[in-house]
C-alpha cells in the first residue's frame, strides 16, 4: 500500500512538472516576438542606448519609454483591413495632435501632397508627424497598391475632415510621367479645398519631417521665401540632356525605358529653357493656379509626357519663367527641402550611409541622425520601418518632443509618443488604453 502511494505521488509530481513546462511553452508562443531582443512595457521596441543619449534629458533623469508601436497591425486589427474604424479612439491611441499649437501656425495653413503605395505604418507615422487641424492633406494611393492597403488608407483619411484621397489615382511608374501626374491630380483637388492654404509641399511615403510645423511656417515666411517658390535646381547640364531629348515609354508600374527607333524629341514649347533639379518643392497657391491654367505650363506638361523623370525638370523649369507667380530665376540649389545621402556624394556632402543604399540613396540608420539634425532640412529621405526601424523611432520621438516644446497651448497627454521613466500605468489610464 505504501509503495502504491509513493508511485501515485511520483506520478502526480511528474504530471505537475509537465503541465508547468507546457504552460511556459504555450505562453512563449503567444507572446509577441522581437527580433531585436526585449520589448518595453507595452510590447514596444525600446529606444537603443544611442537614441537615449540622443534624446533630450537632464542628468540622472530616467530613460525614455515608448508608448506607441505596431501602428500598422493596430489599424488593420481595429477595422478588419481598415474598415469601420472608431475614429475618436484612433486619434487618441495613435497620438494625433488635435489642436493648432500656436496662432502663428493657425494663421498660415499649409497643404501637403503625400504619394504612397506601401508600408502603411510609415504613412501613419508620417501623417501623424505633420498633421495639424488647420492644414489640408491630399493622399495619392498608387493604383497598384494592394487592395487591403488602399482600403486601410481610405478609412484612415476618413477619420480627419482635412485629409482626403486624390480624386484620380495613377499607376505610378519609377521615373515616369505618372509620378508627375499624381501631383497634378492632387493640386487640382487642393485648389478646390475650402482650406485657405498658403503653400503646398509634396512628400513620398519614406519621408519624415525634421522641422516642426511651426518651423516650416517660419521658414516659408522668411525674407528669402515669403513670396517665392522653392524648387532647387540649375540649367540642365549636358549629362542630363538625354532625359528630354530622347523619348521614353512607361513599362506600367515598373520603370521607364527608351522608345526604340523613335526620333529625338522636338524643342520645348514656347522656347522655355529646361532646368534640372529635385522633384520636391514648396509652391505658392498662386503658382499652383498658374500651373493648372497657364497655356505655357499645359504645353510643357504635354511635351514632358515622354521624357525621363519629368518631375525633375517640370517644376524647376516653370519656376524660372519670369511671369510665373513667385518665380525664383536665380534660385540655384537654394532651399533646404530634403536631407538625402546620395552614394556619389559620399566624402563630400556626407560621411557615408550608416544604414544601407538602395538605388544609390541611403536608407538611414541610427548613426545618420546627427547628420540629419545638423542639416536641418524641412524633411529627410529615406526611412524604412521594417528593415531599420530604430532610426525612425528615434527621429520620431526627437521631432515630437520638439513640437510639444514649441507649443503655446496646453499639451494633451495623448499627444506624447513616449515619456521618461516607468509611467506606463499612469499614461494608459490618462489616454484610456
Amino acid at each position: 500500500m505504501l509503495q502504491l502511494d509513493g508511485t501515485k505521488c511520483s506520478f502526480l509530481f511528474c504530471l505537475g512538472i509537465c503541465m508547468f513546462i507546457c504552460s511556459v511553452i504555450y505562453l512563449s508562443a503567444k507572446a509577441p516576438t522581437d527580433p531585436k531582443g526585449q520589448r518595453g512595457p507595452l510590447g514596444c521596441r525600446p529606444f537603443s542606448q544611442y537614441c537615449q543619449a540622443f534624446l533630450p534629458s537632464t542628468a540622472g533623469s530616467p530613460a525614455w519609454q515608448r508608448h506607441d508601436c505596431q501602428v500598422e497591425s493596430y489599424l488593420l486589427r481595429m477595422g478588419g483591413g481598415g474598415r469601420n474604424l472608431d475614429c475618436s479612439r484612433l486619434v487618441r491611441e495613435l497620438h494625433f495632435i488635435t489642436s493648432p499649437l500656436s496662432r502663428e501656425e493657425e494663421d498660415y495653413p499649409l497643404a501637403f501632397i503625400l504619394t504612397v503605395h506601401k508600408e502603411l505604418e510609415l504613412l501613419v507615422r508620417l501623417l501623424r508627424a505633420i498633421y495639424a487641424p488647420q492644414n489640408v492633406y491630399c493622399v495619392h494611393v498608387d493604383v497598384k497598391a494592394p487592395r487591403e492597403y488602399r482600403e486601410a488608407v481610405k478609412s484612415l483619411v476618413g477619420c480627419f475632415p482635412n485629409v482626403f484621397l486624390a480624386s484620380r489615382s495613377e499607376m505610378v511608374t519609377y521615373a515616369g510621367f505618372s509620378r508627375l501626374q499624381a501631383d497634378i491630380n492632387c493640386m487640382r483637388d487642393l485648389v478646390e479645398s475650402p482650406v485657405p492654404w498658403r503653400k503646398v509641399v509634396n512628400l513620398c511615403g519614406q519621408d519624415f519631417p525634421v522641422k516642426s510645423n511651426l518651423e516650416l511656417v517660419r521658414y516659408m515666411q522668411s525674407k528669402e521665401w515669403r513670396d517665392r517658390n522653392m524648387t532647387p535646381g540649375i540649367k540642365q547640364p549636358a549629362s542630363m540632356r538625354h532625359r528630354t531629348q530622347l523619348s521614353y515609354r512607361e513599362v506600367r508600374g515598373s520603370h521607364s525605358a527608351p522608345k526604340r527607333g523613335a526620333p529625338k524629341k522636338g524643342a520645348p514649347p514656347h522656347g522655355v529653357q529646361i532646368y534640372f533639379g529635385t522633384a520636391y518643392y514648396a509652391l505658392t497657391r498662386t503658382f499652383v493656379e498658374f500651373v493648372l491654367r497657364s497655356q505655357v505650363s499645359r504645353d510643357l506638361l504635354e511635351w514632358s509626357k515622354d521624357a525621363f523623370s519629368p518631375d525633375e525638370h517640370y517644376w524647376v523649369t516653370l519656376n524660372h519663367i519670369k511671369e510665373a507667380p513667385g518665380s525664383h530665376v536665380d534660385g540655384g540649389w537654394s532651399g533646404e527641402i530634403r536631407a538625402i545621402k546620395w552614394r556619389d556624394q559620399e566624402g563630400t556632402e556626407h560621411n557615408g550611409c550608416k544604414g544601407r543604399y538602395v538605388r544609390d540613396i541611403c536608407i538611414y540608420g541610427l548613426e545618420d541622425l546627427q547628420w540629419i539634425i545638423n542639416r536641418n532640412s524641412m524633411f529627410a529621405n529615406k526611412f524604412e520601418s521594417k528593415t531599420i526601424p530604430e532610426a525612425l523611432d528615434c527621429l520620431e520621438q526627437w521631432h515630437r518632443d520638439k513640437v510639444l516644446q514649441q507649443a503655446t497651448v496646453p499639451i494633451q497627454s495623448w499627444w506624447q509618443l513616449a515619456t521618461q521613466g516607468n509611467t506606463t500605468a499612469l499614461f494608459n489610464a490618462t489616454v484610456g488604453l
